[in-house]
């Protein structure tokens, strides 16, 4: 079962620095939220990079990478920091630092972007999901095309995880199903063509 942790902290912080520095940069992003209004205040979300999809921050196009940084209240940052805790190492370490860096970003940029095209106007979007559902479809990539890569419990624990995201994402009005499915399909092609990259 690759998504049981057995590093001990400073074990962790070196064998997956990137995913380290993504969970620092988030949890410090949340504490300045909270220390100047609120993480869960529109004006506040809105002043630190949060898409809103409205004229004229549907054209700041900057906001697609600062939006994957912030998160409205506790309960969400805790969500996406435990899965990225907990999911995001063991792709550090098969595609290495610089890509899976590069994956990440792409996937967040992607899953923002289509969020903003798919919602209604007057939406505020926030979190680092879209990025989180980039390393899921990546995941899902390898479980298809190359199952012997990942254990039974693995592919299953990654079925039940997309499978259950999915459901609440059409479910929940307050989580954006866009983000998680345009991240979700970025990763999946962006792996895809890495590993061709890569071979060839």
């Amino acid at each position: 079962m690759i998504f049981i942790r057995y590093e001990n902290w400073r074990s962790y912080l070196k064998q997956f620095p990137v995913t380290s520095a993504l969970i620092v940069v988030n949890i410090v992003m949340f504490i300045i939220l909270a220390m100047n209004g609120g993480s869960t205040n529109g004006e506040t979300l809105l002043r630190f990079g949060a898409v809103l999809k409205w004229e004229p921050f549907v054209e700041q196009t900057w906001r697609l990478v600062s939006a994957m940084f912030l998160h409205i209240g506790f309960e969400h940052l805790l969500f996406n920091m435990f899965a990225l805790f907990v999911f995001a190492p063991p792709l550090e370490r098969i595609l290495g630092h610089v890509r899976y860096a590069l994956l990440y970003v792409l996937s967040g940029i992607v899953g923002n972007a289509f969020s903003v095209y798919a919602s209604e106007w007057g939406t505020l979007m926030a979190g680092a999901s879209s990025a989180i559902y980039g390393l899921y479809g990546a995941y899902l990539f390898i479980a298809i095309f190359h199952r012997q890569a990942l254990d039974e419990a693995s592919r299953k624990t990654l079925y039940i995880i997309l499978g259950l995201g999915v459901v609440q994402s059409f479910l929940m009005t307050n989580i954006s199903w866009s983000a998680h499915l345009g991240g979700l399909a970025a990763g999946f092609i962006l792996f895809a063509a890495m590993r061709w990259i890569h071979r060839r």
